[in-house]
């Protein structure tokens, strides 16, 4: 988007949040609040249709989501939208950390040599054709090669360092989906990587000056974002999530996806119980009359979700161990997304990776009913959060006289705010 229409975005003042999952498609219209909060006005959810394990499988489906979905909003807001924050979930992020060194030679860092440091175009020049720049993350500074720099304005040195985050996104994926908003009248104003928006959104901030991990458990995929010292240090996704759960009881039960949608919610569990072997369910076949159905004990359903549950959580610590940043997590992990609520996840999460783990949901919007307050809707949520750092971001850069970010690229806006 060009920085044209972000002034125009942020004149209208309103936020709206696009989420575009799976399982689900969410929509949130938000209004700033003075206290630097926002307030939703307009809420609009309904069953994704055209998009599996995140990506875009029928076009025509997903716009009809997207359209009927914002609509509603819109109606309950009581305001038309024209540009979206869209959540990217399932266009395989990549996360990298690079570092390099500014030359100061000698001379006092000013805002200008900071904004020539964290000036990422030369990022993009690098890319592969088929990789796409999405946040470009300023984590930490070193002078003349001294670790622990907070703020290097004011300093002299010889080379200012930089660590920078750079996470990417498949481009035939992000083509897709935002052909598909774009289809229905709507302008993309900036892309969040899902597992970040999610992080911003049910995290404390004690958490990410600790350490945590954040998993976001969704209908087609499993996200993963790290925070250390304030800031999200890693991100990754696993291409399981909740919908395979459902896959698996319908397959392993012969029953329609429906029905074993249903079981899951209200009987399923991923840790077994005594009274699992005692407590018997009906099961519908498929196919079969309305008086065609087994009756299965609930252990059964049971032994059927945990070991899903398991590779899920098996495949997210395969992520994190060789890149270490397993360990930056310390012993805390918070889970959110859909997926999280089934019974048990987060006991088992407990068990096999050996944290601390707490259910995690939106805590920075206010205005949110109890039906769309919980942690299936915690990335939609993270949007509202970005945008207000942005836009703060944009207010503070040009009351020093610094250039405002533009595109998805600069990220001077960011630690400006971070660190003054």
């Amino acid at each position: 988007m060009q920085k044209s229409a972000l002034k125009t975005t942020i004149r209208t003042g309103l936020i709206t949040a696009l989420d575009v999952g799976t399982t689900k498609v969410a929509c949130f219209i938000a209004r700033p609040l003075e206290s630097g909060a926002a307030e939703v006005i307009g809420v609009g959810h309904q069953v994704s249709r055209g998009i599996k394990n995140g990506n875009v499988i029928d076009m025509v489906a997903v716009e009809d989501s997207i359209r009927s979905t914002v609509e509603a909003a819109e109606h309950m807001a009581g305001e038309n939208v024209r540009d979206v924050v869209l959540c990217v979930s399932g266009a395989v992020p990549e996360s990298k950390l690079i570092s390099f060194d500014v030359v100061i030679s000698g001379h006092e860092i000013s805002n200008t040599d900071l904004k020539r440091a964290l000036d990422p175009t030369w990022l993009h020049s690098q890319q592969d054709d088929d990789r796409h720049i999405i946040h470009t993350l300023p984590v930490a500074y070193n002078i003349d090669g001294n670790p622990g720099v907070k703020d290097p304005r004011g300093m002299f040195a010889e080379k200012l360092g930089v660590n920078m985050h750079v996470i990417t996104a498949s481009v035939g994926a992000l083509r897709n989906i935002t052909a598909c908003v774009n289809r229905c009248h709507l302008d993309v104003e900036r892309q969040v990587v899902g597992s970040y928006a999610a992080g911003l959104s049910c995290l404390v901030k004690d958490e990410k000056e600790l350490g945590v991990i954040c998993i976001d458990m969704g209908g087609g995929t499993t996200d993963i974002s790290v925070f250390f010292d304030g800031e999200v240090v890693y991100t990754d996704s696993v291409p399981l999530g909740g919908n395979h759960v459902t896959n698996d009881i319908a397959r392993g039960l012969s029953t329609p996806l429906t029905h074993a949608e249903r079981m899951k919610t209200l009987y399923g569990s991923a840790i077994p119980s005594a009274s699992d072997d005692q407590e018997f369910i009906k099961v519908p076949l498929v196919g079969e009359a309305d008086d065609g159905e087994n009756q299965i004990p609930r252990s059964m359903l049971v032994g059927i979700i945990r070991p899903r549950i398991e590779e899920i959580y098996e495949l997210v610590r395969e992520k994190l161990e060789p890149t270490g940043f397993e360990k930056a997590g310390a012993r805390r992990v918070v889970l959110t997304g859909g997926g999280s609520q089934l019974t048990g996840v987060r006991e088992l999460a407990a068990e096999m990776m050996d944290k601390q783990v707490r259910l995690g949901q939106p805590y920075y919007v206010k205005g949110l009913a109890e039906s769309v307050s919980g942690p299936a809707f915690s990335a939609p949520a993270g949007l509202i959060q970005f945008v207000l750092k942005e836009r703060k971001a944009i207010s503070m850069t040009s009351s020093l006289n610094v250039e405002a970010p533009s595109g998805k690229f600069s990220r001077i806006g960011k630690w400006l705010r971070e660190n003054i």
